[in-house]
């Protein structure tokens, strides 16, 4: 049991992902520090408490993985560049990040945690330093990091391969098709993108802050479905009997064989999909496709309101938005509102607006894998506007 009512303190603040960096530094020298056995719980212990990630919703816990997962990544043991088997993350991770993590975990459940809820933030940008690495959750529920400088192997429960990772890319492998869909997730974090090949050859390339759950195995004769939060680009393999549909929220999204760019952040007031070719349905999670409902035409985008539940579409540039995967930053007719939440997303920094007054100026502008000094550099000649760069903060004043 932990004795320091400080440390105690801290600990609840780490768990609402309220520490900043000057007080997480002051958890982990005090855990390394740490002089009495009481402090520092044994891998049963341990093992124990993880034991009780199964009663908590997979929002919340994965969460505190992320958070354990970034704690210990420079106190891991390095795989090198060579071909192996991904390792779960926990594996990798010194004593504090099993030790913050347990800590976690006890505030959880020793503060009448209720299933099914999830940690409220403040923002979905608050604590980014916390989740800087590509992971991929299995079916079980093990994490594992993705190193982007390497490659990889990532195996079922029967030890079989289903998917080879090289570089920024993870390929799964066509395989005998199975009567059970096995799902994973890849998360990329702010400031990365990655692309995924699903075992049907379709290709979607996965933009900062996104989130996509998928089937190892798609099985013939069911939809391909699945379930994006966040940005991607979709290049999706013609399958006429087979359809191909994205769960975004509340919005569903069908195809059969087309490229299009989905953009679905949880923060966002809009769902936007921005079709390039071939054609696609859009249609609520609460209702049955329609042949006849609302379709798109290629160079066109259809807008999902959230909040009104209602569908719109306009004719657009398609390059704008699909911009990105070449690691191009693009503002047309954008609120500066908008733009600075894109700017957190690509950069993975945090961004302190005081001047509110241009929140919602609309701007256009454009960088090609520019840095953010650059592009607020740009901002300050143009627009005339002050700010200060601290690390990963920056202040417009």
């Amino acid at each position: 049991m932990i004795h320091n009512k400080e440390i105690k303190a801290l600990l609840q603040k780490f768990a609402l992902n309220q520490c900043n960096a000057e007080e997480l530094d002051r958890l982990i020298l005090y855990f390394k520090n740490a002089e009495d056995p009481s402090d520092m719980p044994d891998l049963e212990k341990l093992t124990t408490q993880l034991e009780l990630l199964e009663k908590m919703d997979n929002e919340s816990s994965d969460k505190i993985f992320q958070q354990i997962i970034a704690i210990g990544n420079d106190q891991k043991k390095s795989i090198g560049n060579s071909s192996s088997k991904i390792k779960p993350v926990l594996r990798y991770t010194a004593v504090i990040a099993m030790v913050m993590g347990l800590a976690t975990l006890f505030y959880f459940f020793n503060s009448q945690y209720v299933p099914n809820k999830s940690v409220v933030v403040d923002s979905p940008n608050q604590n980014r330093e916390a989740s800087e690495v590509v992971t991929l959750q299995l079916q079980n529920g093990e994490i594992e990091v993705i190193a982007e400088d390497g490659t990889s192997e990532v195996m079922n429960n029967n030890g079989d391969i289903v998917g080879r990772q090289k570089g920024n890319q993870l390929s799964y492998t066509a395989k005998k098709p199975s009567d059970e869909l096995i799902y994973n997730t890849l998360k990329v974090p702010f400031g990365k993108n990655f692309e995924l090949v699903l075992s049907d050859g379709s290709k979607v390339h996965l933009n900062a802050g996104t989130s996509l759950r998928y089937p190892v195995q798609f099985i013939p004769g069911k939809d391909r479905q699945v379930f994006l939060t966040g940005e991607a680009f979709f290049d999706v393999a013609e399958d006429q009997n087979n359809p191909f549909i994205i769960n975004s929220g509340d919005l569903n999204i069908r195809v059969l064989g087309t490229k299009f760019n989905v953009s679905a952040y949880e923060e966002d007031e809009l769902t936007e999909v921005v079709l390039v070719e071939g054609s696609v349905g859009l249609y609520n999670k609460n209702e049955e496709f329609q042949k006849d409902g609302f379709l798109l035409a290629p160079g066109n985008k259809g807008s999902f309101d959230k909040d009104r539940n209602t569908l719109d579409s306009e004719k657009v540039i398609t390059s704008l938005y699909t911009s990105w995967i070449s690691g191009e930053l693009v503002f047309r007719n954008m609120t500066f509102e908008n733009i600075l939440k894109k700017m957190e997303r690509h950069y993975n920094v945090s961004i302190i607006n005081n001047n509110l007054d241009i929140n919602q100026e609309k701007f256009n502008a454009s960088f090609r894998n520019a840095p953010i000094e650059k592009v607020m550099e740009y901002f300050r000649s143009i627009y005339n506007l002050d700010f200060a760069i601290n690390g990963k903060e920056i202040t417009i004043h």
